[in-house]
């Protein structure tokens, strides 16, 4: 690696699949069009159904259904490697699905994929959360690469916990797809994020929904990308559209010759 141009696709993403597909396409060739070399994708952009349960008749078997062949010609259509956000995939409990990220190369063949682990759960100020009523969660920790790039790979919720990353250690940079509740993202979301810059020594790139939904819901937005010492380097507030960074190896060597402390670490991650 040397520089690799990466970009987060913001979406405010509605009730019908097929205008989502429409805008996800648009939106990765735009950023393809600004010399993205990996695109990244929000959580739920196919879909911020009326009711939790409505991701369930959308859910598809791992390999086949539209989104998944969406997500791979779109791939190879804009010569991009795809980090494809979340699709419902189906699970082996009933009535609950997987909320997988899928990683598509620039041939749009898929090469890696995970299932989000930690399930969002919230209530107050008016507002009610539980992710687990309707998603199975995953079980295994991911190790994924990009281009020969060691790569760290989270859903949303997962960035609250610090040690879910320790455990994908070694990586170079840490991709994360998310809806975050306005809420919760006011208070938290920068805050988490270049948390785990700062600790990992790593760029961040994350994409999130932004802005007030068909169903009444509202996310936080703020697709941001950060860089290993926690500079912000490119964020979108609200609204769809693209944020765009180099992932620089001279920065990131630099970060970690001048501050090793990933090589001060005392404790292995459990």
């Amino acid at each position: 690696m040397d520089k690799i141009r990466v970009a987060a696709v913001q979406m405010v993403s509605g009730l019908s699949p097929q205008k989502n597909i429409e805008t996800m396409g648009r939106l990765v060739k735009q950023a393809a069009q600004c010399g993205a070399d990996w695109v990244l994708l929000p959580e739920y952009w196919v879909l911020m159904g009326a009711n939790d349960t409505d991701k369930l008749a959308l859910a598809e078997p791992l390999g086949g259904g539209r989104f998944q062949t969406a997500l791979s010609e779109t791939a190879k259509a804009c010569g991009v490697v795809l980090f494809g956000g979340t699709v419902p995939l189906q699970s082996r409990e009933a009535g609950k699905v997987m909320n997988t990220l899928l990683v598509y190369g620039r041939d749009g063949v898929r090469t890696g994929l995970y299932h989000k682990m930690h399930l969002f759960g919230f209530s107050g100020l008016g507002e009610r959360y539980a992710e687990a009523d309707t998603i199975r969660a995953g079980w295994e920790v991911p190790h994924l690469s990009a281009e020969g790039v060691p790569v760290a790979a989270g859903i949303c919720y997962d960035v609250r916990f610090p040690e879910f990353f320790r455990r994908q250690l070694p990586f170079d940079v840490l991709m994360l797809p998310a809806a975050f509740t306005h809420t919760t993202g006011k208070a938290h979301w920068e805050l988490l994020l270049r948390a785990r810059a700062v600790e990992n020594q790593c760029y961040v790139v994350a994409a999130a929904q932004g802005g007030l939904h068909e169903n009444g819901r509202r996310t936080f937005g703020h697709s941001m990308i950060v860089d290993p010492w926690g500079d912000v380097l490119d964020v979108l507030p609200e609204g769809e559209g693209i944020v765009t960074a180099d992932i620089d190896a001279n920065r990131l060597n630099s970060v970690r010759s001048r501050l090793p402390a990933l090589k001060h670490r005392v404790l292995d991650a459990v």
